[in-house]
């Protein structure tokens, strides 16, 4: 069976955490052992991954000094998919050998391809970094041209594009690492947002959304399995309410209908649940949606998150 494992940035740094290296590290090796459970039990298996508090870090690095010129988003999701792509490798390579597996693991720094003519150009959704008062939000606005907004009563933030996902440029290279039972880590953080020219590519200022581009990519290598992990166990109607109830098993037209009447919010799970209705749509077999430490579990054995069948 092939799996897409899509990781998420939030459950590498979690939300009550620093976002310390030594913390990053250690949820890097939780996602390690279940991974290496799968690769264990015979299963060919991508690895994406997410970067959004990763690349907001080094956003702010980058707003802290003066001594060095700014940098463009397409280069720091580059940056991150080799930091994050070079950990979760490490950690892998590790983890398969303490389970007497030999198996190369290997990462790919991967260009996703979008429409330059998609209107996300025109209409930045995005948010990126860290959050501001509305006093230097304003200024960067002035001073570097940056799009703000606010953003749910926390604070102000940038905005970029966010196109949709088209093509996954490196894809024939992840087919035959995958055909070579090469464990694969690509498409990190929704892919280096290119656009297509007479010479090739080139990056644009953006961020593609990591769950949409998991899913298209599984469903270009025709993966029988999607896992999204995540920083919850389980995806909750009524989320944050004192009526929250867990999804342990259910079909994808029960899920639409739930997405449908905003039980999943776009900032929040709605990103996932639509990346889960699309790869089911094109004919994937079975998602599920859970945290690191119960992501084998989910697979496996059909024990553990959300479960989404056709």
């Amino acid at each position: 069976m092939l799996i897409v494992v899509a990781v998420g940035g939030n459950s590498l740094i979690r939300s009550d955490e620093r976002g310390t290296m030594e913390e990053q590290l250690a949820n890097v090796e939780t996602t390690a052992r279940a991974v290496g459970e799968l690769v264990a039990a015979g299963h060919r298996v991508l690895v994406t991954h997410g970067n959004g508090p990763q690349v907001g870090n080094l956003l702010l690095m980058s707003e802290r000094t003066t001594e060095l010129p700014d940098l463009p988003l397409d280069y720091w999701g580059a940056n991150t998919q080799g930091g994050i792509g070079y950990q979760l490798q490490s950690a892998l390579h590790r983890e398969l050998r303490r389970r007497g597996v030999e198996r190369q693991v290997l990462a790919v720094v991967t260009r996703v391809e979008v429409d330059a003519d998609d209107p996300a150009f025109s209409e930045p959704s995005k948010p990126v970094g860290p959050f501001y008062s509305a006093e230097q939000a304003r200024r960067y606005a002035d001073e570097s041209g940056w799009v703000v907004r606010e953003d749910a009563g926390r604070g102000w933030r940038r905005v970029v594009a966010s196109p949709k996902p088209v093509a996954v440029v490196e894809l024939a290279a992840i087919e035959r690492l995958l055909a070579a039972d090469v464990v694969t880590i690509a498409v990190g953080g929704g892919g280096i947002p290119v656009v297509r020219d007479d010479g090739g590519h080139h990056g644009v200022e953006a961020v593609i959304d990591k769950d949409r581009a998991s899913s298209l990519t599984a469903r270009l290598l025709g993966a029988d399995l999607l896992a999204v992990s995540t920083d919850v166990e389980r995806v909750q109607l009524d989320y944050g309410t004192p009526h929250a109830k867990p999804i342990d098993r259910i079909s994808s037209a029960e899920m639409r209908r739930h997405f449908e009447t905003g039980q999943f919010p776009k900032g929040s799970m709605g990103p996932k649940v639509q990346a889960a209705l699309d790869f089911l749509d094109a004919g994937g077999k079975r998602v599920v949606i859970t945290d690191p430490a119960n992501l084998a579990a989910a697979v496996l054995e059909d024990a553990a998150g959300t479960r989404i069948a056709p």
